[in-house]
């Protein structure tokens, strides 16, 4: 038999140097854990994270209680927290605030969202004390409010929302803004949930309360719960109006939303007692108003009353989005005559830039050029998106040309400062060359030269 095979060397383990936990876990539990109990000795905010973390592997109960002893002491504490001592004391209370998130709420959710209201009740106390000239103690708490969002959900509308509504009525100048800015991610049973602890039984919320609600019921989508928070004075508003209205539509409530739009309809005044023959002209109804009115039309099914609304609309602001909104809503080809209709619109627009850049924003640049040239001597040069407009008509040089000498005058008669503007865009434009209908390039820069 042929002799075996020498044995291979045993392995030994290859231990880095790099502070890394995947090579320090290579130390062993029982040296990694004498390496922490000397550190700790030295070291009190270790010694409490230690604890802390021992706690949360007993249960909940127990890290609950750990977590209330540091957070009552910093409650109670009265010392000033200087500048150099204020990054101490942010790291400790996000260390605590991730105890309370990824440990104690997964244990036990109603002693985490517990916690987390405990925990950012300490911001008052620390406010006063904390020397804090960036605002950055206050940062971290209202960033922290994803935080609450994420426990109040865990912890569910039976649970959460008396924890928060109390909180609210205690300390309603600092909560409205915790509460507010974690409403958009509140599962929405949970918004309705403590929208009712909030109202029912109550007088109207106003002021911090009043925004928190109306945030609480956007999410919620109580339409109601929002209008409510106005009293009827401002309810006559157009732009108030107009936002309950909306809110109703999107609640599928078309005659509330109706009668909230009608109730913000602006009117004219009476009838001077002076000149009571001459009625006052109507008032001008406002962007948001109209638009809240189209979406009202839609929702009672008036289809072509909101279609007209919408044409209406971009004939009166040369807005690209009405326009969209209207053309989406055509039956096929006849999209191609409203768009042909709306680019003869904004072509003879009064003022030929406003015209002219709804063309070059739509795209419609055959349409641009074409009215470029024909309106040559109304554009101004005053704006700066005229250079980059003519490079995007390079395949319409004359009213490419007439964008860039328009700039270029503009710019020679606001001074010698742009000299080296002036100089590039001439450059651009002897490049297009001399264009039929247009002065000649040497023509042109000796008018410009008696500027």
């Amino acid at each position: 038999m042929p002799p075996a095979a020498p044995k291979a060397p045993p392995k030994t383990k290859t231990i880095k140097k790099t502070l890394t936990a995947p090579n320090l876990a290579l130390l062993g539990a029982e040296r990694l854990g004498e390496l922490l109990v000397e550190v700790a000795g030295s070291d009190a905010n270790w010694r409490r994270r230690l604890r802390l973390e021992l706690a949360a592997e007993i249960g909940a109960a127990e890290l609950a209680l750990e977590l209330d002893k540091r957070m009552d002491a910093l409650a109670v504490g009265k010392g000033k927290v200087s500048w150099r001592k204020r990054p101490e004391l942010i790291e400790d209370l996000e260390f605590h605030r991730r105890l309370i998130v990824e440990r104690l709420s997964s244990l036990d959710a109603r002693l985490g969202l517990e916690r987390m209201i405990a925990w950012f009740d300490l911001y008052p106390g620390l406010e006063i004390r904390v020397r804090d000239p960036k605002g950055e103690l206050a940062e971290r708490f209202l960033a922290a409010a994803d935080d609450l969002a994420a426990l109040a959900a865990a912890a569910g509308p039976k649970v959460a929302a008396p924890i928060l509504s109390e909180a609210l009525q205690t300390r309603l100048s600092d909560w409205a803004k915790w509460v507010g800015r974690a409403a958009p991610a509140l599962p929405s049973d949970l918004a309705e949930a403590l929208l009712s602890d909030l109202l029912t039984g109550r007088p109207a919320p106003t002021g911090r309360l009043a925004l928190v609600v109306r945030k609480l019921a956007d999410r919620a989508a109580d339409a109601a719960a929002f209008a409510d928070t106005f009293d009827p004075e401002h309810r006559t508003r157009p732009e108030v109006g107009a936002e309950i209205a909306r809110r109703f539509v999107r609640a599928g409530q078309p005659a509330e939303a109706r009668a909230a739009l009608e109730a913000a309809r602006p009117r004219a005044p009476a009838p001077s007692r002076w000149n009571k023959l001459k009625a006052p002209p109507e008032p001008e109804l406002s962007e948001p108003w109209q638009a809240a009115e189209i979406a009202v039309l839609d929702a009672e099914g008036r289809a072509d009353d909101a279609q007209a609304a919408r044409w209406a609309a971009f004939e009166r602001s040369l807005d690209p989005e009405a326009l969209r909104a209207f053309v989406s809503r055509l039956a096929d080809f006849d999209d191609v005559e409203a768009l042909d209709r709306a680019f003869a619109h904004a072509a003879a627009w009064p003022d030929p830039m406003p015209g002219l850049d709804f063309l070059m924003t739509w795209p419609a640049l055959p349409e641009a050029a074409r009215m470029i040239t024909a309106r040559a001597d109304a554009i101004r040069g005053g704006s700066p998106h005229l250079e980059l407009w003519a490079g995007r008509l390079a395949r319409f040089p004359a009213a490419a040309l007439i964008l860039l000498r328009a700039r270029a005058s503009a710019l020679a008669r606001s001074g010698p400062g742009f000299k080296d503007e002036v100089t590039h865009l001439l450059a651009e434009a002897e490049a297009l060359g001399d264009q039929p209908g247009l002065p000649s390039h040497g023509e042109f820069v000796r008018n410009l030269k008696r500027y």
